[in-house]
């Protein structure tokens, strides 16, 4: 298993960072939330640029090398849900250009008529209230459902550019056509490398922005990165990224290879990203000091897609415990 970028994929990062920085910039961010700016036409841009086709699990170190970007850059459209939990589940379902999310729990599904109904309310679906279609799993299989045969309601959180809704199905019929031979398991590590890297181009983001910060405040006659402590923190959260970063893309090599290793290395990236949000959080507020909690400042769109990364499909401390079970069932095996 390679651990280095080849030189295509050097190649890709460089252009995805150049597209990114050009179509996404911080401005088109701060639009989408002060103006209600609409960032479908960013959604067509990614379409027209070939990175919606990216749902080929042998792709998903191309996929992983967007994500951490379009996190750096705090991305407003439904890219992450679309490519990284729809995508995976509804395999042969989905539409070209559509956009997508997953329904992970809450929904039961019963036979009735030669077909299924699917009943439930599902909190916090990522994009629910603007995907095109839903892929919902059940214990009976994954369903696929356009988003107009359920009822939405989108739930404010502290992260103005991201889309979190409540999807409740009330008797929704779906047909043995609509189900999908995805295997919910992978899918689901695809969906915590997807929010890993998400949450690493965020802590990326708001490293950046202290150190640009850190350089050009002056105190005593002097900036204030030229200070031991300022140096320790700043070099504490590089710490952090580049572990975290690591372990994301570690995951997404396992996903490629589809490697037996690859849900243990799904959890700790999950459990490596939430470390590093906190981390990262606490240093880059106290560095920028009162300047960190300010409207004007864009640390504030960072630091809250990375928080938001962290409730999303289980905390730091719920994959650190799903590393330990796994861990020790892999030791009991090897013992027997």
């Amino acid at each position: 298993m390679l651990f280095e970028f080849d030189a295509e994929q050097r190649l890709w990062q460089d252009t995805v960072q150049k597209a990114v920085a050009k179509e996404c910039p911080p401005t088109l961010v701060r639009a989408v939330v002060d103006a209600g700016t609409d960032p479908a036409p960013l959604w067509r841009v990614y379409g027209d640029l070939g990175w919606t086709e990216l749902t080929d699990p042998a792709d998903a170190v191309e996929l992983s090398i967007v994500l951490e970007e379009l996190g750096r850059a705090t991305d407003p459209t439904p890219y992450l849900a679309t490519l990284t939990q729809f995508a995976p589940l509804a395999e042969g379902l989905g539409e070209p250009g559509g956009s997508g999310t997953a329904v992970f729990s809450g929904i039961t599904a019963q036979q009735a008529d030669g077909g299924w109904v699917l009943e439930g309310t599902a909190p916090h679906v990522l994009d629910g209230d603007r995907a095109d279609r839903l892929a919902v799993v059940t214990e009976e299989g994954v369903f696929v459902v356009s988003a107009a045969d359920v009822t939405v309601v989108r739930t404010p959180v502290f992260d103005p550019v991201l889309h979190v809704a409540e999807v409740s199905f009330d008797q929704v019929r779906v047909t043995d056509r609509d189900r999908s031979a995805a295997d919910p398991e992978r899918a689901r590590d695809i969906a915590l490398m997807g929010l890993a890297l998400t949450m690493v181009g965020a802590c990326r983001r708001a490293l950046d922005l202290v150190l640009d910060h850190v350089r050009t405040r002056h105190q005593f006659g002097a900036p204030i990165g030229s200070f031991q402590a300022v140096q320790h923190k700043a070099a504490d959260m590089h710490v952090a990224v580049e572990r975290a970063r690591a372990l994301a893309y570690y995951a997404a090599l396992t996903i490629a290879a589809d490697d037996p290793r690859r849900r243990l290395a799904a959890a700790m990236a999950k459990a490596a990203a939430g470390e590093c949000q906190a981390l990262v959080f606490r240093n880059a507020v106290q560095l920028f000091g009162a300047m960190g909690h300010t409207w004007e400042n864009d640390l504030q769109f960072a630091i809250k897609r990375a928080k938001a990364g962290e409730l999303m499909l289980g905390g730091a401390a719920e994959h650190r415990a799903l590393i330990a079970d796994l861990t020790a069932e892999e030791s009991r095996a090897t013992h027997v």
